[in-house]
């Protein structure tokens, strides 16, 4: 859980606490949120695990069901919440956040804004960047998922570091009270070249903008508008290609079972005619690409105000 305490510095706790969100991590591929509830149980192919239990543990801790199975109680990370949030619109994924992060130049102290909210698994990202004294602030035109968006970062334990609103970007541009405010902006809408003008007036001297769109067609038009306020524009497409490490076991055969000197372990098989051949199972460590790689995910266009 991330967590501010009196000085709005953020950390976490190191010890799991009734109401608490952990990620409940069963393979690479299969985790899930889950807040602790003292009396509650969490039930999956491995068996049947009570929430009693994982109270006081660290996280971290590897936990066992009443059939022995056993699951491991994760903090929240803004990397592990982006695998388990529920996808209200398309998402961002790490490789992406990353990026924009490093490109937006977004430390702690800084003051963002951000449009639209979406499912908020970059939102989660930026708060955690500008803690414990900077501060987001999201708007999202979708009333009921700006407002699902906020029981989520309440959930996280971040919703001092953010505030979400409701507008209409594209159409009403940014407040007129972040005018001059704004370290980075960042977009994610359809139109984004309606929005440029509004980001220019938000940002500070030398401030810094990303657009991330999914078509090329949306990424030159917002080029085009860049170029009357903003220098420095650059547009990226971030692939990630993941491997999987993994061990595997291969049989070879040794002779006829009278080898003495075989050390490594082995199973003896009877051949038809009485006699009798040695099997020696070997493990080896292997690197893989994995068999589904995410392709493209969206174009992200960095621009720095003149």
């Amino acid at each position: 859980m991330l967590a501010n305490d009196l000085e709005k510095r953020i950390s976490f706790k190191r010890s799991i606490s009734n109401g608490d969100l952990v990620i409940v991590y069963e393979k690479h591929d299969s985790m899930k949120a889950v807040t602790v509830s003292e009396g509650s149980v969490l039930q999956n192919r491995f068996g049947v695990f009570k929430h009693s239990d994982w109270i006081g543990n660290p996280f971290g801790s590897k936990v066992f069901s009443n059939k022995g199975g056993f699951v491991y109680l994760l903090a929240p990370t803004p990397e592990l919440w982006t695998l388990v949030l529920s996808h209200r619109t398309q998402i961002l994924y790490i490789a992406d956040i990353s990026f924009v992060i490093m490109y937006l130049e977004i430390v702690p102290g800084c003051l963002v804004l951000e449009s639209g909210t979406g499912s908020g698994s970059l939102t989660t990202s930026l708060a955690r960047a500008v803690a414990p004294t900077g501060h987001v602030y999201t708007f999202d035109f979708h009333d009921q998922r700006a407002g699902s968006a906020r029981d989520d970062f309440e959930r996280t334990g971040l919703s001092s570091l953010i505030s979400v609103g409701v507008r209409d970007i594209q159409g009403e541009g940014f407040p007129d009270e972040f005018t001059g405010l704004a370290d980075s902006v960042f977009l994610d809408l359809p139109q984004p070249w309606l929005a440029i003008p509004s980001v220019a007036k938000m940002l500070k001297q030398d401030g810094t903008l990303c657009s991330f769109s999914p078509c090329i067609e949306q990424v030159q038009r917002s080029c085009e508008t860049l170029q009357t306020c903003f220098t420095d524009i650059r547009t990226f497409e971030v692939l990630l290609r993941t491997y999987e490490v993994r061990e595997e076991k291969m049989g070879t055969f040794h002779g006829d079972g009278n080898d003495s000197n075989v050390s490594l372990p082995c199973k003896r098989r009877q051949c038809s005619d009485g006699s009798y051949v040695v099997s020696t199972t070997i493990s080896s460590v292997m690197a893989r690409p994995c068999g589904e790689a995410r392709g493209h995910t969206g174009y992200l266009t960095f621009a720095r105000l003149k």
